[in-house]
């Protein structure tokens, strides 16, 4: 048995990028940061905060959700699997890229609670505030934890 289970709770970096298939299905890609909060130990020694960039894929409905609600500077929850792949880049050599597939989705920010960073003509009159993750999984499946 093994397990591909990431949660995040970060902050929006910048305001997702969206596109649509030819089939007409969304995908979305966004940066997510997740932050470590600085500290002291007791010898004195100070340890800075640590900013970790997440690569987030949104496919269909919640492509399509954040396409309309999610701006840079939000809070989100999110629930998916890490998948990395590789390509080589135009002189040859090999680059790879570590990306979270998101099977859920939450917005932790509340309505109208960052709006100096959505552009005004793109910014919603009200944003629907998820109660359950937005999940393209089977939304009666249930688990025993």
């Amino acid at each position: 048995m093994s397990v591909n289970k990431v949660i995040l709770i970060g902050n929006v970096g910048k305001d997702p990028d969206v596109r649509y298939l030819d089939s007409g299905v969304a995908v979305a890609n966004f940066t997510l940061a997740t932050s470590d909060k600085g500290y002291t130990l007791a010898n004195g020694t100070q340890v800075p905060e640590r900013t970790e960039w997440h690569n987030i894929v949104l496919w269909r409905g919640l492509a399509e959700v954040a396409e309309k609600y999610v701006h840079k500077g939000d809070k989100l929850y999110i629930e998916g699997k890490i998948r990395t792949r590789s390509y080589d880049d135009p002189s040859g050599a090999k680059r790879y890229i570590t990306e979270i597939f998101a099977d859920a989705m939450e917005m932790l920010t509340p309505k109208g609670g960052n709006q100096s960073y959505a552009p005004q003509q793109a910014q919603p009159q009200s944003a629907p505030v998820q109660s359950q993750p937005v999940s393209q999984d089977n939304p009666t499946d249930d688990l025993p934890f």
